[in-house]
Order: C-alpha cells, then structure tokens, then sequence
C-alpha cells in the first residue's frame, strides 16, 4: 500500500461520487505550514514536562507558567498561514452535499482556510473558559487581563482546549461518530493515528467507508486503512480539490 508518486485517478473517481465524505486531521498537516508537530523532534512539548502544561493539575499548580506557554502557541499559529492541504480541504467540502472534517488540531488553520463543517475535537485556542461555570469569552480578552485570570463566579480562565485526563466534549464526539458512520469515503490526513477516541473514527466508526490515509510516514493506522499515500498531504489533496 505505498505510493511514492501517487495515482489518484480511482480517489478522483471515488471523491466524485461520493456524497458524505468525512476527514480526519492531526498535527502532521498543520506541520506542513510550519508548526512543530505534537510529538516531533523540537517540537512544542519538549520544553516542559506535558503534566505542568496541558493538565487541570498543572493549571492550578502555576496557571501563569499555563497561560505563557498557551499565548505562545497562539502566536506560533497567528505566524504561519494554512497550507495547501487545509486550502484544499475547503475547496473539497464546497462541491460534496455532506463533509464533515474533524480535527485534532487547536490552531484554528482550517477555520482560516475557509472550512465551515468544522468538528475541534481537542478545541481551539480562539476562546477561554471558566474552570467553575463553563463560561466562555474571547481569548484576547482574556489576556488583557494580564495575570488576573479569576472569573466572577470563583472560577479561573482558562483555554479552552480538552487537557490530558479530560474527555472530549460529547456533542462534538457524537457529531464525528455520526459523520465518520454516513460517509462513503474517509480520508486520514497528518495523524499518527495512537490518540484516542479520535483514531477509532477511521476504524470502529468508519463502518461504510474507503478509508485514504494520507501521511508521508507509516502509522497505527496504516495496516487498517483501505489505501495509504506515502506523500505530504500538501502534495495529494490540491490534486484532488
């Protein structure tokens, strides 16, 4: 199942035909507009030890040291533009009656690249919430406030992102289950395919699915996918859209 100079004439043929098509994303196509991937050499969670940066422990241990490191990868993100593979994505989900993408993704590239069914399954970093009440606002509204990070309620902001230890938010899980189970093909773009439950979509929940990973390295998901496409995803999908 390897293809250094991929055919995708029957993908062509299967994307045309289909009428539900669902996507996964993980960080390998945001890594191809320049941000370090999750786990890659260099990468983003080298620095700090994971528990003092992406847990509830962790927050409310130094919520400073928190909010530091969440306001850098926001500016990592505001430097970089979508790629053509996030560019294509849109282009794709304008001529099928049902796309649905889902991402592990927090960086907001496929909302900037102009995708509308948009499923965050880990959130995003455009808006805080309150650890006591659920309430939401802003992201820079937030960071106005310097390090008075207290909400009226007795709560504290923080991202809203889903930490290690914390479940995906359940109406946006359902909504990726559902999708993943309507659509006639399922491509799997830049994951590692080891995160779960978001790697079960392309395999438990994809149940009528072609499923096309799409990652120039092998994966988990590599052995259980109808097709895998040894190329940058910034290479395949522009081809297709």
């Amino acid at each position: 199942m390897r293809d250094t100079v991929p055919d995708l004439g029957d993908l062509r043929e299967r994307l045309d035909a289909a009428r539900s098509v669902t996507v996964l994303t993980g960080s390998g196509i945001s890594a191809e507009s320049g941000l370090p991937t999750f786990r890659g050499v260099g990468g983003l969670w080298r620095t700090h030890r994971v528990e003092e940066l992406a847990s509830p422990q962790g927050f409310a241990r130094d919520p400073r040291l928190v909010w530091t490191w969440y306001n850098e990868r926001r500016n990592a993100h505001a430097s970089v533009e979508p790629s053509p593979a996030h560019v294509a994505l849109a282009e794709i989900e304008k001529r099928v009656p049902d796309f649905t993408l889902a991402t592990q993704n927090v960086d907001s590239l496929h909302v900037r690249a102009g995708s509308r069914n948009v499923l965050e399954l880990h959130g995003s970093l455009r808006e805080a919430k309150c650890t006591r009440c659920d309430a939401r606002q802003p992201l820079d509204d937030v960071l106005a406030m310097g390090d008075a990070f207290a909400h009226e309620c007795g709560g504290m902001w923080r991202p809203d992102i889903v930490w290690f230890g914390e479940a995906l938010p359940a109406g946006v899980l359902a909504a990726a289950f559902d999708a993943a189970r309507r659509a006639d093909l399922m491509l799997v773009v830049g994951t590692s395919g080891i995160v779960h439950p978001a790697a079960s979509l392309a395999t438990k929940r994809a149940t009528r699915a072609y499923v096309v990973e799409v990652n120039p390295e092998e994966t988990a998901l590599t052995a259980q996918v109808d097709r895998s496409i040894r190329a940058r995803a910034s290479d395949v999908l522009p081809r297709l859209a």
